[in-house]
């Protein structure tokens, strides 16, 4: 049984996260702000981890955390994770964002505390516009917002820890994650729960662009898998993309989600938004590398999306 913190575990991908490792028999301790996760997330293990609602922001209180809580692994979920409130609040997301990670490797180094591995979860965003596809972890980056460029930062941060001062960490990029508990109504989420929403209350959806922008759409269970194997399984300070390894039209995969859903999704066209990318694929031959293999299709994956939500 390992001792795990994860920050941001009551959110989408860490509530995901704080299940599986709860299943995998692992004493769990979850920190969240709850300013995006939600409590109903992990109301079903409320009594198998232990929660703290605070900011990973408050300094004391981190450091009382990790010097008393003796953690095997730390998985660091929490952030800001809206692209758009980064351009309005740039000061406050860089503290979540950036220095937030920055502050507890440094604890961790300072006061040598034996973790067994940090993970950092970072974002394809620092990928920007650049020109190299599909994207490996080697490609060039170009992070357009103060979130992609936090998340790079905070990254090299985490990987240079390792390679600097030998605090074990590792550092994931997420593609385009989707799933269930996924928050449709936070100001910058998924747009596959941003369509679901739609689909199921017969709204109109806002297409930004043409639609034939791409991306690299990942289902959360995988995601999940692949993040509890590179963290217990991988030995280097380096840096993985998550994500299916397939590129994907936006337009191609409502269509594909309005056959699911068996009703015709109501399209309101608009004009591409600043800042936004074009297209997005991932190089996942690093992640296959350590024997991780996708198991869910993006078609059975909004199958069980869809399943869900039409029962909550």
């Amino acid at each position: 049984m390992a001792k795990v913190l994860v920050t941001g575990g009551a959110g989408f991908i860490g509530s995901f996260l704080a299940h599986k490792l709860v299943a995998n028999g692992d004493q769990v301790v979850i920190v969240d702000d709850l300013s995006m996760g939600k409590l109903e997330n992990i109301a079903d293990i409320k009594d198998q981890v232990t929660f703290y609602e605070h900011t990973v922001c408050d300094e004391n209180f981190m450091h009382n955390l990790l010097n008393q809580g003796k953690f095997d692994y730390i998985y660091y979920l929490a952030a800001v994770s809206s692209v758009a409130d980064s351009v309005a609040r740039p000061w406050y997301t860089h503290q979540v964002n950036q220095e937030s990670v920055v502050n507890t490797l440094e604890f961790i180094r300072t006061h040598h505390l034996p973790i067994k591995k940090l993970l950092f979860s970072s974002s394809a965003a620092v990928y920007g516009n650049a020109a190299d596809f599909p994207k490996t972890e080697d490609s060039h980056v170009d992070p357009l917002t103060p979130y992609a460029i936090d998340k790079y930062a905070a990254e090299r941060y985490t990987v240079d820890y390792g390679h600097l001062y030998g605090v074990p960490t590792v550092a994931v990029r997420f593609f385009n994650v989707y799933g269930p508990r996924q928050n449709p109504d936070s100001e910058y989420s998924g747009v596959l729960s941003i369509v679901t929403k739609c689909l199921k209350n017969k709204q109109p959806f806002t297409l930004y662009g043409d639609g034939r922008q791409t991306r690299d759409y990942v289902y959360v269970e995988d995601v999940v898998d692949a993040l509890i194997k590179i963290a217990t399984e991988t030995n280097e300070p380096t840096v993985y993309n998550i994500a299916n390894g397939n590129e994907q039209a936006l337009i191609d995969v409502i269509h594909t989600y309005e056959d699911i859903a068996g009703m015709k999704l109501d399209i309101v066209q608009r004009e591409a938004r600043k800042g936004d990318i074009q297209k997005s694929k991932a190089d996942v031959s690093k992640l296959k590398s350590i024997g991780f293999e996708p198991k869910w299709s993006l078609h059975d994956g909004l199958m069980n999306y869809w399943k869900y939500y039409s029962k909550h």
